[in-house]
C-alpha cells in the first residue's frame, strides 16, 4: 500500500469519527463505563473474527505485552472521557473541544523521526483550530458556560490522550494492525470491570437508543481504530491530522441535521478556514 493510499484509508476513520458525537448523544442515559464496554465489546468481537479468518492469530502471540496495554490504555482513556465529557456537557462544545486532537497531531508529529514539520502544517492547522473555535464560541451552539467546565476539561483531556495515542503509534510500525483487535477486547474488559465497581446498569430504553449503541460499536469504536492504526503507521500523519478537522465540522453538521445543534453562518466561515487549511497543510506534506 502507497503512503498516500494508507492516508485515504486513515481518513475512514474521521469520516466515521464524525457520527461519534450523534450517537453518544442517541445512546443517553446509559453511563460512559457500560457504553464503553458494550461498544468495544462490538468490536472486539469483529476484530477477532478479522484476525481468525487471516490467519493472523500467531502474530498476536509475538506481541509485547507492554504494547497491548499502551494500546488498551489509549483507547480506554479517550472514549472513558469523551463518553463522560458528553455526559456532562452540551454535546456540540464538549465535542468540539474534543477535536483539538488534530492540532495536537501535527504539532507533536514534527517530534517524530523522519518528519518535518513545515510551515504550511503549522499554517494549516491554526487555520482548521480557527474553524473549530468559531463553532465553539457561538457558530453552532450555546457558547461556554461555567456550569460545564467539568465537562470541558475532560474534553481537553480526551483530546490530549488521543492526539498522544497516534502519535506514539507511529513508532509502533512493526505491530500489526490486528493487534487493535486485543486493545479493544482489553478495553471492553477493564470497562465491564469498572462498570460493575462504580456505575448504576442503565441501559437503552428505545429502538433509537439500541440503534446508537450498534452503530457505535461498528464504526466509530469499531472500524475506525482499524482504519486509523493503517493511516498513522504507514500514511502522512501530518495530512490526516490537519484533514481530521473534518470532523468537528461534519460532527457538528450531524448534530444540526438530527436537530440537537442549531444552524448558523457561522459553520459556513468554518468550513472554509477548515477545508483551506487542510489543503494547505496536504500542499505542503506534498512539497517536502
Amino acid at each position: 500500500m502507497t503512503r498516500m493510499g494508507a492516508t485515504a484509508v486513515g481518513f475512514v476513520a474521521v469520516l466515521l469519527w464524525s457520527l461519534l458525537a450523534l450517537f453518544t448523544v442517541g445512546s443517553a442515559p446509559t453511563p460512559p463505563l457500560l457504553l464503553n464496554a458494550i461498544c468495544f465489546s462490538i468490536g472486539g468481537s469483529l476484530g477477532l473474527i478479522w484476525v481468525f479468518a487471516t490467519g493472523a492469530l500467531t502474530q498476536l502471540l509475538q506481541i509485547p505485552w507492554k504494547t497491548y496495554l499502551f494500546g488498551a490504555v489509549g483507547l480506554f482513556g479517550y472514549h472513558a472521557l469523551y463518553f463522560s465529557a458528553l455526559r456532562m456537557a452540551p454535546a456540540a462544545e464538549a465535542g468540539l473541544i474534543a477535536y483539538l486532537w488534530p492540532l495536537l497531531i501535527v504539532l507533536f508529529s514534527g517530534l517524530l523521526p523522519g518528519e518535518n514539520l513545515r510551515l504550511g502544517h503549522l499554517f494549516g492547522a491554526c487555520l482548521g483550530f480557527a474553524g473549530a473555535a468559531v463553532i465553539i464560541g457561538g457558530g453552532g451552539g450555546t457558547g461556554f458556560q461555567a456550569q460545564y467546565l467539568p465537562g470541558y476539561a475532560l474534553a481537553l483531556l480526551c483530546a490530549l490522550t488521543w492526539s498522544g495515542y497516534s502519535v506514539l503509534s507511529r513508532r509502533l510500525g512493526d505491530v500489526p494492525t490486528s493487534s487493535v483487535a486485543v486493545f479493544c477486547v482489553a478495553t471492553a474488559i477493564a470497562s465491564w470491570c469498572l462498570h460493575f465497581a462504580l456505575e448504576e446498569t442503565v441501559i437503552p430504553g428505545s429502538t433509537i437508543g439500541w440503534a446508537s449503541v450498534l452503530a457505535l460499536g461498528l464504526g466509530p469504536v469499531g472500524l475506525a481504530f482499524y482504519v486509523w492504526d493503517i493511516g498513522v503507521k504507514r500514511g502522512d500523519i501530518q495530512i490526516l491530522g490537519t484533514a481530521s478537522y473534518a470532523a468537528p465540522l461534519l460532527s457538528t453538521l450531524a448534530l444540526v441535521a438530527a436537530g440537537i445543534a442549531t444552524p448558523t453562518w457561522g459553520l459556513a466561515i468554518a468550513a472554509f478556514l477548515i477545508t483551506g487549511g487542510a489543503a494547505i497543510a496536504a500542499r505542503a506534506s506534498l512539497r517536502s
